[in-house]
């Protein structure tokens, strides 16, 4: 059975953190950092983490109509916010998908983007079931090391079923090894990362050749006709040699987005799988590879569908819409790097009650509201009472979704009072475009000259916050600007 991708789409945050800040700030005690300075990784907001940047790709993917035709969800990362939690789950619950479906986390390994893919794709050939694919990855690294400067957060999501789509499956292989290149033991906050040549030379170019050819025999086609070459590495000069010992034309290996974005960990493949397909053209072969205790290997022929199926914001868009960011003091503490002083008002305890957070997940999580259907009036959140005075019925209001409408500034504060990770907090009164009203919380605002009365925004899945006390963190919806600055290469 043809089994292929039918949407595809990404998310990178929007704040650019200068590398030449960073290797400038250990230049006292690590002057060799000066060779990671050039170029920009890109840094999640303190409420996001992997999960909501996983949510923001998804939507960044699907068409309205496409959400309903979903029978799973894998979410790949190795930085998930839960470990005994399911935060597929969550991201289910956030995107509205119902409780029909098959949701599964897989972590534990550099390659679980491309495994959760494999996964999705092989049970499309034995079910015919349409599978969603998301990861998100915020990985957490020692403030001065290597790896620091060389990762970067994002998102990435893809939805698999059957038919060709816009790239269909032409083989694969997997491989595993347990070849450790770095580790992250239980309740280590940090990965142990081991000798850089010995990586490159006893793995990479040793496993991933052997997964590669296997998946090129397994489809019938040669290293030579390769077009996209896709390999997860800070450097690019190993997927060259990559590609060298394989036969792919150098011209085939693609811009590992090292200079903009950085490594994004688990999900990278797929981030340039993603980025390869929105410039590739049909009948062209990518080849995308996945490192980590092994290698998965899966070569894709384009289709003529992929002038038609597009992302709603492209990776060129994303890349080109963020900001530079030099304030790496912010960076340390919005990532718990650096102790600071937050006062008195940060020391309210913030347990979450589950049985409420149960009863109101929908209204929560999904940020659905009512519709009357006597008056088609909406409102957040849902009631008995339908809040049209003209109206007024009883029991009326039908589930409606509030996600993906728009909306703007009716009111709003910036509080300096109010504890936040990034003061000041924003928040006030949005209006939607096509009806009903939500007091929310605003995001991604850096200077007051970017939120107005009437300014356009989108809302946004994020953490509302955080119960360090007792490890639990809760999600909700942001409101955050557009049409401004930030969708138009840089700040104002």
């Amino acid at each position: 059975m043809t089994v292929g991708i039918h949407a595809f789409g990404a998310y990178i945050p929007k704040a650019r953190l200068q590398r030449k800040v960073m290797a400038h700030a250990y230049s006292w005690f690590n002057p060799a950092l000066a060779s990671l300075g050039q170029g920009e990784r890109a840094i999640a907001n303190w409420d996001e983490d992997a999960l909501t940047m996983a949510v923001e790709a998804a939507r960044n993917t699907l068409s309205p109509q496409q959400y309903a035709q979903i029978d799973g969800l894998y979410l790949a990362s190795t930085s998930l916010p839960f470990q005994d939690r399911q935060n597929a789950g969550i991201a289910a619950e956030a995107m509205h998908l119902g409780n029909d479906l098959q949701t599964m986390d897989i972590t534990g390994s550099q390659r679980a983007g491309t495994s959760a893919l494999l996964t999705a794709l092989q049970i499309a050939v034995g079910n015919e079931r349409n599978t969603l694919v998301i990861g998100g990855e915020k990985r957490q690294a020692k403030a001065g090391s290597p790896l620091q400067l060389t990762s970067g957060d994002g998102g990435a999501a893809l939805l698999v079923g059957p038919g060709e789509g816009v790239a269909t499956l032409m083989g694969y292989a997997a491989q595993s090894v347990d070849f450790v290149d770095h580790y992250r033991g239980q309740n280590q906050p940090f990965d142990y990362v081991w000798e850089e040549r010995w990586v490159r030379d006893e793995g990479f170019l040793k496993i991933v050749p052997n997964a590669v050819r296997q998946a090129l025999a397994n489809a019938g086609a040669a290293a030579s006709e390769v077009d996209h070459f896709c390999f997860p590495s800070p450097a690019r000069r190993v997927a060259g040699m990559l590609a060298k010992t394989l036969g792919i034309p150098d011209s085939a290996v693609r811009d590992n987005l090292q200079g903009r974005v950085g490594e994004a960990g688990a999900i990278h493949p797929l981030l340039m799988f993603t980025h390869a397909l929105e410039e590739a053209t049909p009948g062209q072969l990518i080849l995308i590879a996945g490192f980590g205790q092994g290698c998965d290997a899966l070569l894709f022929r384009t289709t003529n569908q992929l002038a038609t199926h597009r992302p709603i914001k492209e990776m060129k868009q994303l890349l080109s819409a963020g900001y530079p960011d030099e304030n790496y003091h912010r960076y340390l503490a919005i990532n718990d790097l650096v102790t600071i002083e937050q006062g008195l008002r940060a020391e309210v305890d913030k347990q979450t009650g589950l049985t409420t957070l149960y009863r109101n997940r929908e209204m929560l999580l999904g940020l659905i509201g009512g519709r009357c259907e006597t008056c088609d009036t909406l409102q957040y959140p849902k009631s008995n009472i339908c809040v049209n005075p003209d109206c007024g019925e009883l029991n009326t209001q039908v589930a409606h979704s509030f996600a993906n409408m728009p909306c703007k500034v009716n009111s709003y504060t910036a509080d300096r009072l109010t504890y936040s990770p990034d003061p000041p907090a924003y928040y006030g009164m949005v209006q939607f475009d096509q009806g009903g009203r939500a007091m929310l919380d605003f995001t991604d605002v850096s200077s007051d000259s970017e939120v107005t009365v009437g300014q356009a925004m989108r809302l946004m899945f994020r953490v509302k916050d955080y119960d360090v006390a007792r490890g639990f963190r809760r999600y909700f919806w942001k409101a955050a600007p557009i049409g401004n600055a930030f969708d138009n290469n840089g700040k104002s």
